[in-house]
Parts: C-alpha cells; sequence; structure tokens
C-alpha cells in the first residue's frame, strides 16, 4: 500500500505523506482501514478520508515578493539569511499562505517549495499551489527539464568558461560556468561575475565545485579560503531564473530576479543580463 498510494490520490503527492494517511487510519481498502503491510492486489475499492487542513493559529509573518503567480504554481524571490523549510517556525515554506493567492482548483493544497535553496543564498524559488502541480513540478526536476541559472561572485583569476564535473555524497554532479564580468581588488586580488548553469542538484554543489576549482564565492564560510572570508555581508550566490514549459498550460515561463545590490556594488554591467 505504501507504494501504491502515491500514484492514486491527488492529494498525496509524497510517500511520507502517505504514512501519516495510514498512521492516521484515514485510509480504507474494501472498508477495512488500512496499513503500510497492505497488500494490493487489483479491483479493490480504496478510499481516502480527508482531513481538513487547519491554518496554524500563530502565523510567521514575512513580506515576499511574488514574481509570478497562476493558479497553478508561484515564483517568489528568496531573502538571505533564511531558511526555506525545518523545524524552524522562520521559513519560507510557513510565510507563504500569507503572501500566496489561494489556488480556485479543486485540488489546492498548501503552498510548497518545489526546490531548495541554502539559507544564505537568494533568488528565485518555486512553489506548487494544488495537489497535482506539486507532482508535475518535481517530475520535471527529476528529468532535469527546467533551467536554471545562477550567478556568483568569485574569488581569484579563472578561465572565461568550463565545466566543473565531481562526485558530491558518492552522485555524480555537473556544473558550467560563464566568466562574465573580472574587477580588481586590493583584498582579493580579482573578483569575478561567473553565470553558473547546474546540471545536477547536489547539496552545496556550485559552492562546492567553485571552491575545487579554487574560485571560491565571495562570502563562503564553509568552502572558502580563511585569510579571505568575508564576513558580515552573505553570501555572494544569486538564483537568478528558471525557465521550464508549464506542465498544464504548456506556455513556456522564463522569469528573472533581479540582482542584489550588493552584486551591484561590484559590478557596473549588470543591467545587461
Amino acid at each position: 500500500m505504501q507504494e501504491y498510494g502515491v500514484h492514486i490520490f491527488h492529494s498525496i503527492v509524497t510517500k511520507s505523506a502517505l504514512k501519516k494517511a495510514l498512521k492516521k487510519k484515514c485510509i480504507t481498502v474494501n472498508d477495512v482501514i488500512a496499513t503500510s503491510a497492505t497488500f494490493i492486489r487489483g479491483g479493490e475499492r480504496i478510499d481516502l478520508l480527508l482531513i481538513e487542513q487547519k491554518d496554524p493559529k500563530k502565523k510567521f509573518i514575512l513580506q515576499l515578493d511574488v514574481l509570478f503567480e497562476d493558479d497553478y504554481l508561484a515564483l517568489i524571490h528568496k531573502p538571505a539569511g533564511i531558511l526555506i523549510s525545518g523545524n524552524s517556525f522562520k521559513t519560507i515554506s510557513n510565510a507563504l499562505t500569507e503572501n500566496i493567492t489561494k489556488s480556485r482548483l479543486p485540488d489546492v493544497t498548501t503552498p510548497r517549495p518545489i526546490h531548495r535553496l541554502d539559507f544564505a543564498t537568494t533568488g528565485i524559488l518555486l512553489i506548487g499551489k494544488t495537489s497535482s502541480s506539486i507532482r508535475a513540478l518535481n517530475k520535471l526536476f527529476e528529468n532535469r527539464v527546467i533551467q536554471k541559472t545562477y550567478f556568483a561572485v568569485t574569488i581569484g583569476e579563472m578561465n572565461a568558461r568550463g565545466t566543473i564535473t565531481t562526485k558530491i555524497d558518492g552522485k555524480q554532479s555537473q556544473s558550467n560556468y560563464t566568466l562574465c564580468e573580472s574587477v580588481a581588488s586590493q583584498k582579493f586580488g580579482t573578483l569575478n561575475l561567473v553565470q553558473m548553469e547546474p546540471q545536477t542538484g547536489r547539496r552545496h554543489q556550485l559552492r562546492k565545485h567553485l571552491s575545487s576549482i579554487g574560485n571560491p564565492i565571495l562570502g563562503d564560510k564553509d568552502y572558502g579560503i580563511k585569510h579571505l572570508i568575508l564576513n558580515g555581508r552573505g553570501l555572494y550566490l544569486h538564483a537568478y531564473s528558471l525557465k521550464f514549459i508549464h506542465p498544464f498550460t504548456n506556455r513556456e515561463i522564463y522569469v528573472k530576479d533581479e540582482f542584489p545590490q550588493r552584486f551591484k556594488n561590484i559590478f557596473t554591467a549588470l543591467t545587461s543580463y
């Protein structure tokens, strides 16, 4: 039942959600309460008792910039210094209902981030607003058909372009980069504006990749060069754009998120991107 149920219920989009529904005795097979061990042979009647979702009494109020929105999905700007989700109360996930317009579609659900950005990273974040769109958008990421573009400020001289391939946590990873502009810096020698296009989505991938070629991201306390750590000004990594075909309207979605002011303070040609 645990493997089968995710594919038949529109309101349950993950295995963990199905586990919770089974634990709460919300699923029956031929009028018998199902468990994770219930075996499905075919021909059974499977029912789901929907429990009305209640909004939490305490809401996290954080104004978010909504860059695009329809009944299926939204694209928002994630500020630096906040988690996407987790056990903390102050997360993007907990602020979404106050910023996202509720979908009018029948499978509307609590808005949910589709992917992750690091705590210190700024930029564009994709949100699903219905059960079917969350499943469809997750599938797009799994199939690697969403084009993601990041910009980073890196330290040290580097090649005009390149491809970085390494294993991260035992899995193959790849990032393509293009050097857009370089400026001299008294403290850092050279600072570069680098366009990054990750082909995979490993944890801290861009930060690890740039560090591995000797060009860490400015402000990276985990993968930077110790005597060149920039304290108190954040990580200079920005999720700039997402491009994909809308899974329900079949229209191309291409949304950009403006560069943070700290990028503009270093590079003068950012208006051309």
